[in-house]
C-alpha cells in the first residue's frame, strides 16, 4: 500500500485539500474553528431573537394601557397616587390600588393614558386644573416610548436580514455550492472509499474472468499512467458494465479500485434527482470536481438507467425535464476530462437498451463489458469463494450443486451459502450439510415451504392430482428439462409445486422445449378434468405463464408457419407512450388464431398422455399423499412399478411426537428437585 501522507497533487507543491489521508493539524484546527465560529453566530442569532421576541411583548417600564373614562373615573375617586405627562402626550399615572378584574398579588399599579389629541396649551391648563382639584402630584419627563416603539418595527427587519445573511449568503462564500441549508441539496451525495478501505480485489471477483481480462488494463493505467500517455494512448473516459442485476457490476467495480489502490466514489442513478429543479446537475458538478480533486480514482454510477434513459420519449422530454438537465451535465463533465485526468467513470446497468446514445457514443462510455450469468464453472467458482467464510460437512459437494443451479446469479450463490448456514444454526448443527444447501436452493428459487398450512383433505387430493399431471409429462418428455422435485406441500405463493433442474445452461430454447414445457403446463388442468371431473382455479398461474410462451412463440420468435419469421411485439420504452398496434386488425386476428392454435393442441396433447399414463399417474398422486414430497429417483421408482421404502408421512409425525413426548417427560423428570427446592407456601 502507498504511504497514504503521499497525497496528490493539484499544482506543484500544494497538497490536495480533499485528500482522506491528508492529517495537517493546522487544517483540521482551521475547520474546527470556522465550524465552531459558525455554530457560535448561529445560537448568538437565536438568543437575540429570544430577546428581541421578549422586548417587543413587554419593553421597558412597560404599563397597562386604559380608556379616557378610566382614567377620570381612578382620578375623580382620589385612587391615583401621582402621575407624568411624557412629551409624545402619553400620561403615566401610578394607582393606590389595584383595578377590578386584576389578581389580588398583581404588582402591576403603573397605568398610561393615552389621549387621542395631543396635550396642547389649553388641552394642558385643563389637565393640570384637574390633579390640583384631586390634589394628585405630577410633572412632566422625556417620553422613551417612541424609542421602544421604532425598535419594535425595525428588529424584525434587522432579524430577518441576520438570518438570511446568517443561511445564505455566508454559506456561499463558505463555498457551499448553493444557498444555505438549500445548498446542501446541490451536494453530490457519494459514498467514498479511499485506498485504504477499498480491501476488494480480483481475487473476490469469479466466474466472469473474460470480464476481469477486459478491465486489467484499467488497472494498469490507473497504476502507471505514464507507460500509456508515452506513446500518446488515452485510456476509455468511461466503461459500461451490463448485465442481469447479481452478477457482480459493483463488487467488479469495487474490485479494479482495490487492484488499483485509488478512491473509490459510489453512487446511484437516482440520487442525482430531488424535487428541486436543477439539483441532479448542481450534484453531477460536485462529484466530478470532488473527483478531480482526488485523481487518480475512480467514479463509479450504479444504475445509471435512472438518468441515463434516451431524450426525446414520453410526455416531459422538454428542455427544462429534471432528468434531462442531470444528463447533459455528465455528459458535459465526461467531455471536460483533459488528457492527464485520472479519473475512470464506470456505470453499471441491465437496460442497455434504452440508453441514450450519446452516452454510449466514443470519448465517453465508448467501452461496454457485458458482464453475464456464471457458466457451470464460474458458478463453482463463486460457491468456493463464498464458501471460505463458512464451516462446511464432509458431504458437501459444491460442484454437484454448481449443476443444480444453472441461470443462478453471483448474488443468488451468495445467498444460497448464507441460507444455508442459517437453516444448518436452526438445526444445531455443528457444520452446514448438502441437505442444508440443496434446501437454501429450493427456498431461494422456489420460496419457503409452509409445513405448518392446514389444508382440506379434498383440496389436499385435488392438488396431488395436479401435481402428478405435471409431473408425470415432465417425466416422459424428453424435450424438457428434467424434473427434480415433486410436492405437495405449499411453497411460496403455491400450494404445491412440480421442480425442474435443467442439467446444463441453456442459452437457446428450440421450439420442441416450448412445446413440451406448453403440455407440461397443461398437465395439471388435464389431470384434473379426467379424475375429478371438475376444474377450478389452481392452474390459472399454468395458463397464464402457456399463454405467454405461445404469444412469444408467434409475435417474438416467428415460431408460426401462417406468419412466417416476423416479429410482432414493440419494446417497452415504445409501449409506454405509443399504444397503437404496428400491424392491422386482420394480423392480430391471425396471431390471436395461432396462440390459441398452440394452447389448444398442448392442452389436448397433454391430456392423451394422461390417459395414456393413468396407471402412472394414479400411483404419484397415491405417493404423493403418503409422503408429500418425491424427489427425482423416488418418482423414477413410482414410474417403473417399484414401491418406496421411506417413512410416510404419518410415520414421520408419529416419530415427532414420541420425541416430544419424551423431551417433555424427560424435562419434567430434571425438573422435580428444582421444584422441591423452592420455598413452599404456609
Amino acid at each position: 500500500m502507498p504511504d497514504p501522507n503521499n497525497a496528490p497533487q493539484d499544482g506543484p507543491g500544494k497538497p490536495n485539500s480533499s485528500d482522506p489521508g491528508d492529517k495537517r493539524p493546522g487544517k483540521d484546527n482551521n475547520n474546527g474553528n470556522f465550524r465552531f465560529s459558525r455554530s457560535m453566530l448561529g445560537w448568538l442569532l437565536i438568543l437575540l431573537f429570544v430577546i428581541l421576541v421578549l422586548i417587543m411583548l413587554h419593553p421597558p417600564g412597560a404599563a397597562k394601557t386604559v380608556k379616557y373614562s378610566t382614567f377620570m373615573y381612578q382620578l375623580q375617586h382620589n385612587n391615583i397616587a401621582k402621575a407624568t405627562v411624557q412629551q409624545d402626550g402619553h400620561i403615566d399615572f401610578t394607582l393606590k390600588h389595584l383595578l377590578p378584574g386584576e389578581p389580588v398579588d398583581s404588582a402591576l399599579k403603573s397605568v398610561t393614558f393615552r389621549p387621542r389629541q395631543s396635550l396642547d396649551g389649553p388641552g394642558w391648563t385643563t389637565l393640570s386644573a384637574e390633579f390640583s382639584k384631586y390634589n394628585v402630584p405630577f410633572s412632566s419627563a422625556h417620553s422613551n416610548h417612541m424609542f421602544w416603539d421604532f425598535v419594535g418595527q425595525i428588529a424584525p427587519v434587522v432579524l430577518i436580514l441576520a438570518v438570511l445573511y446568517f443561511l445564505f449568503f455566508r454559506q456561499m462564500r463558505s463555498g457551499g455550492g448553493g444557498i444555505g441549508m438549500l445548498g446542501s441539496f446541490g451536494r453530490s451525495r457519494h459514498r467514498m472509499l479511499n485506498k485504504e478501505h477499498t480491501t476488494v480485489t480480483f481475487n473476490d471477483v469469479a466466474g466472469i474472468d473474460e470480464a476481469k481480462e477486459e478491465l486489467a488494463e484499467i488497472v494498469e493505467f490507473l497504476k502507471h499512467p505514464k507507460r500509456f500517455q508515452k506513446l500518446g494512448g488515452r485510456i476509455p473516459r468511461g466503461v459500461l458494465l451490463i448485465g442481469s442485476p447479481g452478477v457482480g457490476k459493483t463488487l467488479l467495480a469495487k474490485a479494479i479500485a482495490g487492484e488499483a489502490e485509488v478512491p473509490f466514489f459510489s453512487i446511484s442513478g437516482s440520487d442525482f434527482v430531488e424535487m428541486f429543479v436543477g439539483v441532479g446537475a448542481s450534484r453531477v458538478r460536485d462529484l466530478f470536481k470532488t473527483a478531480k480533486e482526488s485523481s487518480p480514482c475512480i467514479v463509479f454510477l450504479d444504475e445509471i438507467d435512472a438518468v441515463g434513459r434516451r431524450r426525446g420519449n414520453g410526455f416531459a422530454s422538454g428542455g427544462h425535464d429534471e432528468r434531462e438537465q442531470t444528463l447533459n451535465a455528465i455528459l458535459v463533465e465526461m467531455d471536460g476530462f483533459d488528457t492527464n485526468d485520472q479519473v475512470i467513470v464506470i456505470a453499471a446497468t441491465n437496460r442497455s437498451d434504452v440508453l441514450d446514445p450519446a452516452l454510449t457514443r466514443p470519448g465517453r462510455f465508448d467501452r461496454q463489458v457485458t458482464v453475464p450469468l456464471p457458466d457451470i464453472k464460474g458458478r463453482y467458482e463463486i460457491l468456493k469463494v463464498h464458501a471460505r467464510k463458512v464451516k462446511l460437512g464432509q458431504d458437501v459437494d459444491l460442484l454437484r450443486l454448481a449443476r443444480q443451479t444453472p441461470m443462478f446469479s453471483g448474488a443468488d450463490l451468495a445467498a444460497i451459502i448464507n441460507e444455508s448456514a442459517l437453516i444448518a444454526t436452526m438445526l444445531n448443527k455443528d457444520a452446514i450439510e448438502m441437505t442444508d444447501l440443496e434446501e437454501a436452493r429450493d427456498k431461494i428459487r422456489f420460496g419457503k415451504a409452509r409445513r405448518s398450512r392446514v389444508i382440506d383433505e379434498q383440496e389436499r387430493v385435488l392438488t396431488a392430482w395436479h401435481e402428478a399431471g405435471h409431473a408425470v409429462i415432465q417425466y416422459f418428455s424428453p424435450e424438457a428439462d428434467p424434473l427434480h422435485k415433486v410436492t405437495i406441500i405449499p411453497r411460496g405463493s403455491y400450494g404445491g409445486a412440480t421442480f425442474s433442474l435443467p442439467e446444463k445452461d441453456r442459452y437457446y430454447r428450440s421450439q420442441n422445449h416450448l412445446l413440451a414445457q406448453l403440455r407440461i403446463l397443461f398437465g395439471g388442468r388435464a389431470a384434473e378434468e379426467l379424475n375429478i371431473a371438475q376444474i377450478d382455479t389452481g392452474a390459472s398461474m399454468d395458463i397464464r405463464q402457456a399463454t405467454a410462451i405461445a404469444r412469444e412463440m408467434v409475435c417474438e420468435y416467428g415460431m408460426s408457419e401462417a406468419l412466417g419469421p416476423i416479429r410482432f411485439g414493440q419494446d417497452d420504452e415504445t409501449m409506454m407512450f405509443d399504444r397503437r398496434q404496428q400491424y392491422s386488425e386482420k394480423t392480430a386476428e391471425l396471431i390471436d388464431s395461432e396462440v390459441r392454435r398452440l394452447i389448444t393442441t398442448a392442452y389436448q396433447e397433454a391430456r392423451q398422455m394422461l390417459v395414456d399414463k393413468q396407471t402412472e399417474l394414479a400411483n404419484l398422486k397415491d405417493a404423493l399423499l403418503r409422503y408429500e414430497t418425491l424427489d427425482f429417483e423416488d418418482v423414477k421408482r413410482i414410474m417403473t412399478g417399484q414401491v418406496l421404502s421411506k417413512p410416510t408421512v404419518t410415520d414421520l409425525l408419529a416419530a415427532e411426537q414420541q420425541r416430544r413426548m419424551a423431551n417433555r417427560a424427560g424435562g419434567d423428570a430434571t425438573s422435580d428437585p428444582a421444584v422441591g427446592s423452592l420455598p413452599q407456601p404456609g
